[in-house]
């Protein structure tokens, strides 16, 4: 062997390899980058999760239900898929989810930040529940900061040290509808939370960004199919775009080398009134 060959042969012993920068990258005892999605049973997630198994990932898949975890799962082929069931709101469910990716794969390259809830649809602002405003939060705000939370630590402890944070935004973080002021407002702090990650994981080599998505074909924008109300008064329907759109470009975002980030992106069906709304 010639020194370069020797290196290789000893990188895949420590389960090494190089990244685009010539810095070393740990990765799973298959070869592959390992990253946790949550909310991966439905929707967003799970489009996500599939993408990044087709790109050659190994994954751990969060969310309540085990059964559409594992249909996930079964959809990613032979990529090594460990389950969660896990409620992003519960610290210590939080806690066992990265304790168990900790134990399977021995390390965690990027965290998708995705479960949410858009709360009860089509309320007006004076009738808004408190305990429907405080569940809205707890998911999409405080769900997202466990998380976020729980994958800094052991991104910065592990060695090679580092991985990427990607947050679930939404064209909401922007731009409100009506009737949505607490999906809205933690949209809005997602955005915070973004930022903050960004500054406090230079150090040790995490990077988190962004995806502001407007319209994506899964269940939760099901309604814009037959008529949602626009900021005008009228009921109009919206166009919507495949959830595999999106997926790709999380793939992008994730495979870059930890020395670029896009920090923040927007994928949103090209004719959906978001420039303009309002």
């Amino acid at each position: 062997m010639n020194n370069e060959q020797t290196e290789q042969a000893e990188r895949a012993g420590r389960n090494e390899r190089v990244d685009g920068a010539g810095r070393n990258e740990r990765v799973d005892g298959a070869g592959r980058k390992v990253a946790v999605v949550t909310g991966a049973g439905s929707g967003i997630g799970r489009a996500v999760a599939l993408a990044l198994a087709g790109a050659g990932w190994s994954l751990a898949l969060a969310g309540r239900r085990a059964e559409p975890l594992a249909e996930t799962a079964a959809g990613a082929g032979d990529t090594e898929a460990l389950c969660v069931t896990t409620d992003v709101t519960d610290a210590d469910e939080v806690d066992a989810l990265f304790a168990a990716v900790r134990e399977r794969f021995g390390r965690l390259d990027l965290l998708f930040n995705n479960a949410g809830t858009f709360g009860p649809g089509g309320v007006p602002l004076e009738d808004l529940a408190a305990a429907d405003w405080r569940a809205v939060v707890d998911v999409n705000l405080t769900g997202a900061f466990l998380c976020a939370q729980a994958a800094y630590r052991q991104m910065k402890e592990q060695d090679p040290q580092g991985g990427r944070i990607i947050n679930n935004g939404s064209i909401s973080a922007h731009a409100p509808r009506p009737h949505s002021i607490a999906y809205t407002a933690t949209k809005h702090a997602v955005t915070g939370l973004t930022k903050s990650l960004s500054l406090d994981g230079r150090p040790y080599r995490i990077a988190c960004g962004q995806i502001d998505i407007g319209n994506a074909a899964t269940e939760m924008t099901e309604r814009m199919r037959s008529g949602i109300l626009q900021a005008n008064g009228e009921l109009a329907v919206e166009p919507v775009m495949a959830a595999a759109d999106v997926a790709r470009t999380v793939v992008h975002m994730a495979e870059l080398p930890l020395e670029a980030n896009v920090q923040f992106a927007t994928v949103m069906a090209t004719t959906m009134p978001y420039v303009g709304r309002g």
